[in-house]
């Protein structure tokens, strides 16, 4: 009878114990929010095709979609309309209770093309003057037209570099993605057969096995919508819906890498491995063909000083540089040129310029190194890099430090240990700062690149 008792003690005892545990652990999340509180007013700015939306709550967290690809987070917020037609936007509103969305429809009257005048647009699409959409492919038949690598390395093709045609036979190659300028529509044209990594197999019963990774059946995915985003850092480009570019992760956002008028390079991500990355190479569908992939310049030979004014190189900028040839605003000192390159630094870390070459370089004999003149707004660093511009895994860099400002100096970079006739791309970084620190704006100017 005592330990009959002593059970039902010790039985009531933890009951009591465990249910004021249980009672104390239960969460008071209050009450969601109302309609009242998803609810928004808009009007126009003093452009009627840009439009401030002000939320009714603004205690609370408030995200937007503006019905035209893009959204934003704010209680005040503003969104462009480039293009006449009736957009619904939708407002929704977060705390601890859950949320609550109201959604309405804005008529823009007008097309306002001004404020798609811009390069990174008119490049993917072909601009206001083209046709209104461009046509990009997989620049297949290019060794280094997709790759792996570190997510967070900005050396693409570290880990592996594709060698021409490395997928021919599988769906990859025969998809084709349009860019629309009228509302940013986009295409994803899949020739009926996608090509899928090996690890979302399991998302597509109906794959089939192809050089490691799946071919998937799939129709076109046609009017979905594009969308560029920039900020301090990088600028990156999300596909709506179902469709996507190059091979499948699970992801649909890319970092643009490169973007020229007959090249570009986008990065993206793994869903299923968060340290790996990937890239792939496009080129417009009516680009000539010739084995040596896209690219945006035609070679040129070193020394280049800019004096011919008939004859100017070709640089390709990225991470938002932007470059001019001028007169020499800075002449004096060691460099009385009359023309000069003007280079002002983008918003990116890995910021910067190249151009290609008409031959392979060779550092074998006495001229081992690259000299380049350079006024820098600070001192600090340059990154010289060599590239083999039909496989970009295959590279050498140095960096080089400039040791005065507001003068001009040359600083040259040895390279005698670099590969014989492998790189024919040389690429500067100006305001170079190690990856992960804060890049180096400003104005350069660089002129006599040669190999001395």
């Amino acid at each position: 009878m005592k330990k009959i008792n002593y059970l039902l003690g010790l039985t009531l005892t933890l009951g009591l114990f465990l249910g004021s545990c249980k009672k104390e652990e239960e969460p008071s999340l209050g009450d969601p929010p109302t309609a009242a509180d998803a609810a928004f007013t808009y009007e126009a700015t003093s452009n009627p095709n840009v439009i401030e939306f002000t939320a009714g709550n603004k205690n609370l967290v408030a995200k937007w979609d503006f019905g035209n690809g893009t959204s934003a987070e704010g209680s005040v917020v503003t969104g462009s309309y480039p293009l006449k037609g009736t957009y619904t936007v939708t407002l929704t509103v977060f705390n601890s209770g859950g949320s609550k969305s109201s959604s309405q429809d804005i008529v823009i009257a007008e097309d306002d093309f001004s404020q798609l005048n811009d390069p990174l647009y008119n490049i993917l699409t072909g601009g206001t003057s083209g046709p209104g959409s461009k046509t990009w492919v997989i620049d297949s038949t290019r060794d280094g037209h997709m790759g792996v690598h570190p997510l967070e390395s900005a050396n693409i093709g570290e880990w592996w570099s594709a060698n021409r045609l490395d997928k021919s036979g599988t769906g990859l190659y025969t998809d084709a993605y349009v860019f629309h300028l009228n509302a940013f529509k986009f295409d994803h044209k899949t020739n009926g057969m996608v090509y899928v990594h090996n690890s979302q197999a399991s998302n597509f019963p109906d794959g089939v096995e192809n050089k490691a990774d799946f071919d998937v059946p799939m129709q076109d995915m046609m009017g979905e919508t594009w969308t560029l985003k920039k900020n301090e850092t990088d600028t990156t480009l999300e596909i709506s819906g179902s469709a996507f570019i190059g091979l499948y992760t699970g992801v649909r956002s890319y970092k643009v890498h490169t973007i020229t008028e007959n090249e570009l390079v986008l990065t993206y991500g793994d869903e299923k491995d968060a340290a790996r990355g990937w890239y792939i190479r496009l080129r417009p569908s009516d680009y000539p063909v010739d084995n040596g992939g896209g690219g945006g310049t035609t070679g040129y030979s070193l020394p280049i000083d800019f004096e011919d004014a008939t004859n100017d190189p070709e640089f390709e900028a990225f991470g938002g540089t932007g470059l001019t040839i001028i007169d020499n605003s800075v002449s004096g000192g060691s460099n009385t040129s009359s023309r000069i390159l003007e280079v002002v630094h983008g918003n990116e870390t890995w910021a910067g310029f190249y151009v290609n070459l008409d031959k392979k370089l060779d550092f074998s004999g006495a001229d081992s190194m690259i000299s380049v003149m350079i006024y820098a707004p600070n001192t600090g660093r340059m990154r010289v890099k060599l590239e083999n511009s039909a496989k970009t895994s295959e590279f050498i860099e140095k960096d080089v430090d400039v040791t005065k400002a507001g003068e001009w100096i040359e600083v040259k970079v040895g390279f005698s240990d670099a590969a014989v006739d492998t790189f024919d791309r040389l690429v500067l970084f100006p305001g170079w700062k190690d990856d992960g620190e804060t890049a180096e704006t400003g104005t350069y100017y660089i002129d006599n690149i040669s190999q001395k």
